[in-house]
C-alpha cells in the first residue's frame, strides 16, 4: 500500500520521531565477521533494522554504495527494500538516487524505483527543469524530493546565488510549485542551512522536508524544528553515519539502536504532547 503524507504523520506522532535512517553502507565499514554472510550487505541492513525500527519512520539507502558493488549490491538494495516493506510497512522508504534526466529517460528511473523496488520516495536534481521532474510526479501514491538547498559547502556555488533580485533555489521551490501534480513534492533542505528554513517555510508550507545534515555534519535539531516544523510536523531528519556505523563490532546494531534512540528522546521531546 502505498504511503500518504497524513499516515507518515500518524506514524510519526505514534512514535514521536521523525527520524530517517540513511542505509548508507559499505562493505569496508561493517563488521568483520558480517563477511562470512552469503550477502554480506543485506546482513547488515537486516539487523539495523531490526534494531531500530521501532524508533524511526523512514529508512534511505543511498543507491551509489550498492551500485558501486554491481549486481552483488544490487541485488542487496532489492532485499532490503522488500524485506521492509514485507516486514515493517508502516515505514517511509527514500531511495537517495538524485536522479535528473528528461522524457522517457525520467520515466524509465521512475518506474525502476517506484514500480520494480517499490520505493516510497526518490530524491531527484531538478537542473534540467519541469521535463525533468514531471515524469517522476506523474506516480500516484508516490513522491519525488527534489534537491532544494543541500547541505554540502558547494551549495553556496549555484543555489544561493541571486538570480533577479533573488537566490536561486527560491526560484527552484517556487517553480517547482508550478509542476503537474506538485502536491507529490517534498524538498531536500540540509540542516547546516537552517537559518533558511523559514523563508523556505513561506513558500512551501505544507510540504515535508528531508533534512540531512544532524550530527556528523554539524547540524543541529533544535534550529531545525525551530525554523522548519509546521503543524504536520513536515520533517522527516535523516542520520547516517552516526546511527550505522555507531559501532563496528559484535554489537553493532545494539549501538545503532542507542544512538538512534538517542535521537528519538530529543525528537519526542520537542514534539512534546
Amino acid at each position: 500500500m502505498a504511503m500518504t503524507t497524513a499516515a507518515l504523520e500518524r506514524q510519526i506522532r505514534s512514535k514521536k520521531s521523525f527520524l530517517c535512517i540513511g542505509l548508507d553502507t559499505d562493505p569496508m565499514r561493517i563488521p568483520d565477521f558480517l563477511h562470512g554472510e552469503a550477502d554480506p550487505i543485506f546482513a547488515f541492513n537486516k539487523a539495523i533494522i531490526d534494531a531500530t525500527h521501532h524508533l524511526c519512520v523512514a529508512y534511505k539507502p543511498n543507491t551509489a554504495f550498492y551500485e558501486a558493488c554491481g549486481t552483488a549490491g544490487w541485488q542487496a538494495l532489492e532485499k532490503t527494500i522488500a524485506y521492509l516493506n514485507q516486514e515493517y510497512p508502516g515505514h517511509f522508504t527514500i531511495a537517495d538516487a538524485k536522479r535528473g534526466d528528461i522524457g522517457n529517460t525520467a520515466s524509465r528511473y521512475a518506474e525502476a524505483f517506484f514500480t520494480q523496488l517499490d520505493f516510497d520516495a526518490l530524491t531527484v536534481a531538478p537542473y534540467m527543469g519541469r521535463d525533468s521532474v514531471e515524469p517522476f510526479l506523474e506516480f500516484e501514491g508516490r513522491f519525488t524530493i527534489l534537491l532544494a538547498l543541500t547541505s554540502n559547502q558547494g551549495a553556496f556555488d549555484f543555489q544561493t546565488l541571486s538570480l533577479e533580485g533573488q537566490a536561486l533555489y527560491l526560484q527552484v521551490l517556487r517553480k517547482s510549485l508550478e509542476y503537474r501534480h506538485a502536491e507529490r513534492l517534498m524538498y531536500v533542505v540540509g540542516a547546516t542551512k537552517a537559518e533558511f528554513l523559514s523563508e523556505i517555510r513561506q513558500i512551501v508550507p505544507d510540504h515535508f522536508l528531508l533534512i540531512p545534515g544532524v550530527g556528523a555534519q554539524g547540524g543541529s535539531l533544535e534550529e531545525v524544528c525551530r525554523y522548519g516544523m509546521n503543524k504536520q510536523v513536515g520533517l522527516l531528519v535523516n542520520s547516517s553515519r552516526g546511527i550505522i556505523y555507531a559501532s563496528n563490532g559484535p554489537d553493532f546494531a545494539r549501538a545503532a539502536a542507542e544512538s538512534a534512540a538517542a535521537m528519538q528522546r530529543q525528537m519526542a521531546a520537542l514534539l512534546g504532547n
